[in-house]
């Protein structure tokens, strides 16, 4: 079969325009982040991160220039996934992060050493002033853990707070 070179530049066309339709959407993008599609979610001691349609439950949380969290004590049942709105109320740079209490001071004390270090992971929101940053988290651990602002000077001023997850109890298959 001989290809004329019409046919040559309709194939041509054909593939190009396929090609062209398969990239289109990595151009829609553009350089936003989509953490929930785009991250691994690993486990830590405290839980793990979630995409946010897995979310059962909202909680508010505020932040202050008074280096105060509010409120400063929030309880989960074991199993639950909770989407935590973090509200920057102050003027200066705030973070919510979720750990354990040794995690946490072990964390602040390198922010201490280092405080333009950069970090982000699924639970972690760094939010400025007069914006709100998210937290989609389930707490597939029972225990007692604490969120904090790691930023050098907040977590020392007293910036944190306590989280229990109650273990689910009485349940029988």
């Amino acid at each position: 079969m001989n290809s004329t070179p019409t046919m040559k530049m309709a194939w041509l066309g054909a593939a190009l325009g396929m090609a062209c339709a398969l990239a289109v959407p990595a151009w829609a993008h553009g350089t936003q982040s989509h953490p929930a599609a785009a991250t691994a979610f690993e486990q830590t001691d405290w839980g793990i991160g979630a995409p946010p349609l897995h979310a059962t439950r909202t909680i508010r949380i505020d932040m202050t220039d008074a280096m105060r969290f509010s409120p400063d004590r929030i309880t989960v049942r074991e199993g639950e996934t909770v989407r935590f709105v973090v509200r920057n109320r102050g003027r200066m740079l705030h973070e919510m992060v979720i750990g354990t209490p040794a995690e946490l001071a072990k964390h602040a004390a390198l922010m201490a050493k280092f405080p333009d270090m950069e970090h982000d992971a699924p639970y972690m929101a760094h939010v400025a002033p007069g914006k709100s940053g998210e937290i989609v988290w389930q707490f597939n651990r029972a225990g007692d853990f604490e969120f904090a602002c790691l930023i050098a000077g907040h977590y020392e001023a007293g910036m944190r707070g306590t989280l229990r997850v109650q273990p689910v109890t009485g349940e029988k298959p």
